[in-house]
């Protein structure tokens, strides 16, 4: 399956006042160029992806996911390379879009991340207010490489 979407940094987390999140912790077993593939918790369930190198626009790339159980992802975190990812994760409908809000912690706190998954490159969508610089394609700001290189050390 084909993702497409686009990436941007927040300007604050005002907007997330009252809501709920869901802690998310992942790692990667391959951080190749060429595919990533990471083990992740998300609440109380666990997956397996595989996601392939971004075109050249950085919008498209390819990715397949598993749920897997629990404690196999547990088990899958213990393998991972150093740099295991700690992030809550905030969903806000607008319009008839997901927007997944990143908030991340331990050594890359202080990154705040929006993404909006899309239907086709060239849809249309209302960028809210509280957006700041969009980031697509930009490999900083790939969990993959913030797992190696953490956001506390740019």
């Amino acid at each position: 399956m084909t993702e497409i979407e686009c990436k941007f940094l927040i300007k604050n987390t005002d907007f997330l006042k009252g809501k709920t999140g869901i802690r998310i912790t992942q790692g990667y077993l391959s951080t190749d160029k060429e595919r990533t593939v990471r083990a992740r918790i998300k609440g109380e369930k666990g997956f397996i992806t595989i996601k392939g190198k971004s075109n050249d626009s950085g919008l498209s790339r390819y990715e397949w996911e598993k749920e897997i159980d629990l404690q196999e992802a547990q088990e899958l975190l213990k393998l991972c390379l150093p740099g295991v990812i700690d992030k809550t994760r905030y969903e806000i409908i607008i319009e008839n879009h997901i927007w997944e809000i990143d908030i991340f912690h331990g050594e890359n706190n202080g990154l705040l991340l929006a993404e909006i998954e899309l239907q086709s490159e060239t849809e249309q969508f209302s960028k809210p207010e509280w957006l700041d610089k969009e980031v697509t394609g930009d490999v900083r700001y790939y969990n993959s490489y913030i797992s190696e290189n953490p956001f506390c050390s740019w």
